[in-house]
C-alpha cells in the first residue's frame, strides 16, 4: 500500500517497501520518520516524495490509453471542457503517447494545452532545445496544443527559497532563450518571501528581449503581497491560483495567524488588474473537482470546515466562474475563442444539474454536468438527456 499526503508525508507497509527492494528497517533515499512516529508514516519534501512515487509499479501503454479516456470522462461529467497541463514529476515525455494517441484517433473529450516539465537535472536547457526543435510555440489544434515550458524550469530554481547566483544565472540563460523563442513559460514559486529572485530576473531580461506579450505564468503563490502581484502586472505575468487552501488552510492559520485570511489574495490580485486562472493543482495532492474549488473561493472555509478567507479577497460568484473559465483561457492564448458563450466562439459548454448563480453555496460543490458539450459535440450525458447519453455510448 502506497498513500500520500500532498507533497510532504508517505504512509506505506512493509510489504510495500519490501516490494520497493527498500531494506528492512530502513527509509527510501529522501525520506525521514514522521515526527510523532506514526507506524509506516515518513516525511519528505516534493523532490524527495516524487522520486519514491517515481519507483511504483508503472502502468501498462493499454493501461495508460484506458485511464486517460477514463480520466477525461470524469472531467467531462464536471464539465469541464478543456485543461491546461503544467507537466509534473515522474511525467516523461513518452507518457504521454497515451494523450496522442486519443488525439490522433479523434477520441479526444476535451481540449488539452500542455507544457514541458523539465526533467533532466542540471541540463534543463538543453533538454528544452531537444524536446522542442520542431515544436514551435502553439504547435498542434484546437484539441490538443504545445503550451510552453513549465512548471519546473530548472531544479535548482524549484521550491528554492535561497538560489545562489550559479543557478540564478543558468536559469537567466533558459529564460532569455525561452524568451527569444516566444515560448510560454510557468513556474512552481511558493514563497511571497522570496519571490524577489525570481521577478528580478524577469525585469532583468524583460529589459533585455520583452516578455509582456508571452503570456509568462506563476502557479501557487498563495501569499503574494501587494507589492509582488503589481510587479507581476506589469511584466504582463499571470497568476494561476489553485485551491491549495482548502486542504492546507488549517495548517496556515496556526503558522500565519490573522495573515492567512488573505491567502491566497484573489480580491487584491483582481483590483491590480492581474490576469488570473483559477484551478486545482490536480490531481495526485488534490481533488479534480472544479466545483469544490469554486464553492471554496466563495465560502472560503477549509476543508475541516473552517472559514478562513476575508470578504476583501472573496471574490463574486460571476468572479469565481470567470476565473475559471476566460480567467484561464486566457493562459493558453484561448480567450479570444473559449471561455464565454459567444457567437463566433467554439461551443464548449455544460448543462449542469443545479444553478451556480442561486444554489446556496454550501452546494455548489455538489454539482454536476448533466450534459457536456465539445465544438457542439456531445462527450458527456446523463439523464434526463437520453439520447444524448445513447449516442456517447455508441462512439
Amino acid at each position: 500500500m502506497y498513500v500520500q499526503l500532498f507533497y510532504e508525508a508517505v504512509v506505506m507497509t512493509p510489504k510495500a517497501l519490501e516490494a520497493l527492494g527498500v531494506p528492512a528497517d530502513t527509509l527510501p533515499a529522501g525520506m525521514k520518520p514522521a515526527p510523532d512516529g506514526a507506524p509506516g508514516w515518513m516525511t519528505g519534501d516534493i523532490v524527495g516524495i516524487s522520486a519514491l512515487f517515481d519507483k511504483l509499479p508503472k502502468p501498462t501503454y493499454d493501461d495508460n490509453v484506458a485511464g486517460t479516456r477514463a480520466f477525461f470522462t470524469e472531467l467531462n461529467r464536471l464539465g469541464i471542457t478543456g485543461l491546461v497541463d503544467p507537466g509534473g514529476f515522474s511525467i516523461a515525455p513518452s507518457q504521454y503517447a497515451a494523450l496522442f494517441e486519443l488525439w490522433r484517433e479523434k477520441a479526444l473529450t476535451l481540449r488539452v494545452a500542455y507544457s514541458v516539465f523539465a526533467q533532466k537535472p542540471g541540463a534543463e536547457l538543453q533538454e528544452f532545445r531537444d524536446l522542442t526543435q520542431m515544436l514551435p510555440m502553439g504547435f498542434g489544434d484546437d484539441m490538443l496544443k504545445f503550451n510552453g515550458l513549465g512548471e519546473r524550469v530548472t531544479l535548482a530554481m524549484y521550491n528554492n527559497n535561497f538560489p545562489d547566483a550559479a543557478a540564478k544565472e543558468k536559469f537567466y540563460e533558459l529564460i532569455k532563450w525561452a524568451a527569444t523563442r516566444k515560448l510560454a513559460v510557468t513556474i512552481h514559486w511558493q514563497e511571497n518571501g522570496s519571490v524577489d529572485h525570481l521577478l528580478g530576473l524577469y525585469e532583468r531580461l524583460n529589459a533585455e528581449v520583452p516578455i509582456r506579450d508571452l503570456r509568462w505564468s506563476i502557479a501557487h503563490l498563495d501569499d503574494a503581497s501587494p507589492a509582488t502581484l503589481a510587479r507581476m502586472k506589469a511584466l504582463g505575468i499571470g497568476w494561476t491560483m489553485q485551491d491549495a487552501m482548502y486542504f492546507q488552510g488549517d495548517r496556515a492559520l496556526a503558522a500565519r495567524g490573522e495573515a492567512a485570511r488573505r491567502m491566497p489574495p484573489i480580491g487584491t490580485a483582481l483590483r491590480a488588474g492581474v490576469n488570473v486562472g483559477a484551478g486545482t493543482d490536480a490531481h495526485r495532492v488534490a481533488s479534480y473537482n472544479p466545483f469544490v474549488a469554486l464553492q471554496w473561493m466563495l465560502d472560503g472555509k477549509t476543508v475541516s470546515g473552517k472559514a478562513m478567507r476575508g470578504p476583501e479577497e472573496t471574490p463574486t460568484r460571476e468572479q469565481a466562474l470567470r476565473l475559471y473559465t476566460v480567467g484561464s483561457a486566457w493562459f493558453s492564448f484561448d480567450e479570444g475563442r473559449r471561455g464565454t458563450l459567444e457567437v463566433g466562439k467554439l461551443a464548449d459548454f455544460a448543462i449542469l444539474d443545479q444553478d451556480f448563480f442561486s444554489v446556496p453555496v454550501g452546494r455548489i460543490g455538489k454539482t454536476v454536468s448533466l450534459m457536456t458539450v465539445v465544438g457542439g459535440r456531445v462527450v458527456y450525458a446523463a439523464r434526463p438527456f437520453g439520447a444524448a447519453a445513447t449516442a456517447v455510448a455508441a462512439r
